[in-house]
C-alpha cells in the first residue's frame, strides 16, 4: 500500500498542473489537526476511526501533551477528482501566536491556504495574522467554517439563524482580505458561498458541505439538522457517509486554488528579487523541470537516523540524489544525500523530484530562508520575516558546568529547528540568551533541549527585549580612523513612520541592494520618499536604513560594504544598552578617504563608522522603546471591572469594551514587561473563565520617568559600563 502510493505521489509529481501546494492555518483551538487527520484517513492513509484523536501531525510528544500544534508537518497524499488523479501537498500549522514563525515559513512553500475559522467564535486575531501572513505570501485562501455541529446542539439555531453567522462570517474574511490582497486579485480572491470556494462543516464528525456538493448530491442543510435532531449520536457517521469531509475540501482545493505553475509566474515577483528577464528567472516563473535548481528551505529537522534534514519548495529544476549543489550566496559545494517526500511523520525516500513540489532533502548544511541551487548566478529568495519580533529572552546555564560544549551546539542546534528564537552567546560575559515569542515559546523550547537533546540546563527569569531609536535628527558627527587619515560624516534621523510600516508589512524588502531596483525605489517614493534619496538607499536592516548622501568620491564603491557591514553592527546594538535600534535613517554625508587602499582597510573604516554613527545617535534625543502587545481578553460580563483593574494594574491602557448578552470583549494595550504570570492572574480573577490572544504588537517609548531605570539594568546585566557611551 504504501510502495503504491509513494509511485502515484512520484507519478503525479512530474505533472504541475496536477499539483496542489496547500497550507491549513487558523487561530489556536479551532480545529486544525483534527481537519487534518480527516484529509489523511480520506486519503487511505490512517483509519476513519482513528481520525481526529491519533493527532497524525502533532507527531510529537509535547505537542499531544498540551493539546496544541508546536510545528509545522508536512504530508503528501493523493485525491481524486472528477476521474482525474491529483498530488495534494500539505502543511498543517500552528495557530498559537508564539509558533507563528512556523505559520509565515509554511506559506513561502505553498500556493493556496485553506482558512479554518470556528462557526461559533468567527474570525479571531490569530486568523488575522495567519491570513495576512499568507496574502504578503500572494498565497490564494479558501475558507472552512468548522465546528457547525455545535451550532445545532449548543446553540440549537434555525437555519435561517446559522445562515446569519456564516454570512457574517464571510463578509468578515472578504473584508479584511480586501486591504491586503494585490489590486488585481481582490473580485477573484473573493471567498463567495456559490462557487463552493466556501465550505461548513465539522472536522470533529468528519463531514462537510459545498453549494456545488450539495446541488450534486442533493443535500440541504436541512438533513443536517434533521439527522443531529433525530439521533446525535448516530448523526456523525450518517453524515459521513453522504458528505465525507475530505472529498468536499479536497475538490474545492482543486477547482479554486492554484497548480505551482499558475501560481508561480504572480508569486517569483514577490518572493524573489532576481532579474525576471534573466535565464533563471524565467525557470522560476514558469516553473521550469530544466531550469536552474531553486529549493527553498522552510524548516530543518534534525532526525537521529539521517541528520539534518531540510523541508522546503523546489521552484525551479529538479532535485536529485547525489547531485552536486550549493547556498546561494556561498562557495562551498555539497551533495544531496537523500531526497524524500513526506507522510506525516514518515518519509519516504525517492531518487528525484520536479519543480513544484514540497520535499525534503538530507546532507546539506543550511539554514531555513536559505535558497539551495546548482547555478553560480542564483540570486537567494527574500529574506523569511515574521510579522512579530522575539519580545522575551531567557539566560540558559548547564547544571552541570562541564557540559558548556554541548550546551552551544544544542543552542545553535536549536536555531536552525526553529529560527524564529534568537540565539546570543555573548562571549564577553559568557552569557548565553534565548529569544522568543513569548513565556509559552521558550517553555517550549526548554522542554525540548532537556527531553529531546538530554541536557539539563538551568534558565533565568525572563528578561524582556528592548528596542533603541531616537527622537529628532541629529547634527552631522565626523568619525575619524585609528590612523587618522579617513573621515567619514554621519547623521541620523528618526524614519518617517510610512516607511517603517511598509518595512514592516515587507512591501519595503530588508537587505542590501545590490543593484538598481525599480520596485524598492517606487516603493520609497510611495511612502512619501524623494526620489533622487530613494534610489541612494544602501542598506535595509531591521526596520533602519542606510542612505548614501556622498557626491562625487572617488573610492566610495571600495568602501560601501565595510560602511553596511558597521551600520548593520551598530543597528544591532545601539549605544544607549547595546538593544537593536529600530527605525532610524542614517545618512552618510561625506567622506575624506586616503588615496592609497592600504590605508582604509576594515580595521580603519570600521572604527570610523562605528563612531560617526553612535555619536550622531547620541546627539539625536536617543529613547528606549518597550515591546506593547494588544490583546483582547473574552470573559463573562460580571467580570468586566476585574479585567480592566487587572490592565490598569500593569501599566495599561483599556481600548474597547464590547458586551453581547453575558459575553464580554474587552481590548487593552499592555506592556509586556508587565505581562509575566498574566494567565494565571486571569484566571485567578474571572474564577478561571477569561481568556486572551494577542491581537497586535508594536514597540512604544518607555515612560521618560523610567528610562534611565530600564538603560541602567540593561547595562548591569550585560556588564557594560553604567554610564552611556557616545
Amino acid at each position: 500500500m504504501a510502495e503504491k502510493m509513494t509511485e502515484k505521489v512520484i507519478r503525479l509529481s512530474k505533472m504541475p498542473e496536477r499539483i496542489r501546494n496547500i497550507a491549513i492555518c487558523a487561530h489556536i483551538d479551532h480545529g486544525k489537526t483534527t481537519f487534518s487527520d480527516n484529509l489523511l484517513a480520506g486519503a487511505g492513509m490512517m483509519s476513519e476511526e482513528l481520525a481526529g484523536k491519533a493527532l497524525q501531525l502533532d507527531f510529537h510528544t509535547d505537542e499531544q501533551e498540551r493539546g496544541i500544534t508546536i510545528d509545522s508537518a508536512a504530508v503528501s497524499m493523493v485525491h481524486d477528482f472528477e476521474n482525474e488523479e491529483y498530488l495534494i501537498n500539505l502543511i498543517d500549522t500552528p495557530g498559537h501566536v508564539d509558533f507563528g514563525g512556523d505559520v509565515t515559513r509554511a506559506m513561502r512553500a505553498v500556493d493556496g491556504t485553506i482558512v479554518l475559522v470556528c462557526a461559533v467564535e468567527g474570525m479571531m486575531p490569530q486568523t488575522e495574522t495567519v491570513l495576512r501572513q499568507a496574502l504578503r505570501e500572494r498565497v490564494k485562501p479558501i475558507l472552512f467554517i468548522n465546528k457547525v455541529d455545535r451550532l445545532i446542539k449548543e446553540l440549537k439555531l434555525t437555519p435561517e439563524g446559522m445562515q446569519q453567522r456564516f454570512v457574517k462570517i464571510i463578509s468578515d474574511v472578504n473584508k479584511f482580505m480586501r486591504g491586503i490582497v494585490p489590486p488585481e486579485f481582490r473580485e477573484e480572491w473573493k471567498v463567495k458561498v456559490e462557487d463552493g470556494s466556501v465550505c461548513f462543516g465539522s472536522a470533529f464528525h468528519n463531514w462537510g458541505l459545498s453549494v456545488p456538493y450539495m446541488q450534486k448530491a442533493g443535500i440541504s442543510f436541512k438533513d443536517i439538522i434533521s439527522a443531529y435532531e433525530e439521533n446525535e449520536t448516530e448523526a456523525p457517521k450518517i453524515l459521513r457517509g453522504k458528505a465525507p469531509l475530505h472529498r468536499v475540501v479536497l475538490n474545492a482545493v482543486i477547482r479554486h486554488l492554484p497548480a505551482p505553475n499558475e501560481a508561480q509566474p504572480y508569486r517569483i515577483s514577490r518572493i524573489w528579487h532576481g532579474d525576471l528577464n534573466s535565464e533563471t528567472g524565467k525557470a522560476l516563473v514558469e516553473c521550469d523541470p530544466n531550469g536552474a535548481l531553486a529549493f527553498e528551505i522552510t524548516k530543518i529537522v534534525v532526525d537521529p537516523n539521517a541528520g539534518e534534514i531540510a523541508t522546503g519548495r523546489i521552484f525551479s529544476g529538479t532535485a536529485r540524489k547525489g547531485q552536486l549543489v550549493h547556498v546561494a550566496g556561498r562557495k562551498e559545494e555539497e551533495r544531496l544525500q537523500q531526497i524524500y517526500v513526506y507522510r506525516g511523520a514518515k518519509k519516504d525516500i525517492v531518487n528525484e523530484v520536479p519543480a513544484g513540489n514540497i520535499i525534503g532533502i538530507a546532507g546539506i548544511k543550511a539554514f531555513a530562508g536559505d535558497t539551495i541551487t546548482d547555478s553560480p548566478e542564483m540570486v537567494p529568495f527574500e529574506h523569511l520575516k515574521h510579522i512579530f519580533d522575539p519580545v522575551i529572552t531567557k539566560a540558559v546555564e548547564p547544571k552541570n558546568p562541564s557540559e558548556l560544549p554541548k550546551l552551544v551546539d544544542v543552542l545553535r542546534q536549536t536555531q536552525k529547528e526553529d529560527p524564529s528564537i534568537v540565539v546570543t552567546i555573548n562571549e564577553e560575559t559568557g552569557e548565553y540568551l534565548i529569544s522568543g515569542m513569548g513565556e509559552l515559546h521558550l517553555e517550549v523550547i526548554e522542554n525540548r533541549i532537556t527531553t529531546d537533546k538530554h541536557l539539563e540546563i538551568k534558565s533565568s527569569p525572563p528578561i524582556v527585549v528592548y528596542r533603541e531609536s531616537i527622537t529628532k535628527a541629529s547634527k552631522e558627527f565626523e568619525g575619524k580612523s585609528p590612523n587618522k587619515h579617513n573621515k567619514l560624516y554621519f547623521k541620523v534621523e528618526p524614519l518617517p513612520d510610512e516607511i517603517s510600516k511598509k518595512i514592516k508589512e515587507g512591501e519595503i524588502y530588508e537587505g542590501r541592494v545590490k543593484k538598481k531596483d525599480d520596485e524598492l525605489i517606487a516603493a520609497f517614493v510611495e511612502a512619501g520618499m524623494d526620489n533622487k534619496e530613494a534610489r541612494r538607499v544602501r542598506d535595509v536592516y531591521k526596520g533602519n536604513i542606510l542612505v548614501d548622501g556622498t557626491r562625487g568620491i572617488v573610492h566610495i564603491g571600495e568602501i560601501i560594504e565595510m560602511v553596511m557591514d558597521m551600520f548593520e553592527d551598530v543597528m544591532g546594538a545601539a549605544p544607549l544598552a547595546r538593544e537593536p535600534a529600530i527605525n532610524i535613517k542614517v545618512v552618510l554625508t561625506d567622506a575624506k578617504l586616503h588615496e592609497d587602499s592600504i590605508h582604509r582597510g576594515p580595521a580603519q573604516i570600521y572604527p570610523a563608522v562605528r563612531e560617526g554613527i553612535r555619536g550622531a545617535i547620541m546627539d539625536a534625543s536617543p529613547v528606549m522603546l518597550e515591546p506593547i502587545q494588544t490583546l483582547r481578553f473574552e470573559c463573562p460580563a460580571d467580570y468586566v471591572g476585574e479585567v480592566s483593574k487587572l490592565i490598569g494594574n500593569k501599566r495599561g491602557q483599556m481600548l474597547d469594551m464590547q458586551q453581547e448578552g453575558n459575553h464580554a470583549v474587552v481590548l487593552g494595550k499592555l506592556p509586556v514587561a508587565e505581562m509575566f504570570g498574566l494567565s494565571s492572574e486571569l484566571r485567578s480573577a474571572t474564577g478561571g473563565r477569561g481568556t486572551f490572544s494577542l491581537v497586535d504588537q508594536n514597540f512604544e517609548i518607555v515612560p521618560y520617568e523610567l528610562q534611565d531605570e530600564v538603560i541602567r539594568q540593561i547595562r548591569a546585566r550585560k556588564g557594560l559600563k553604567l554610564e552611556e557611551d557616545s
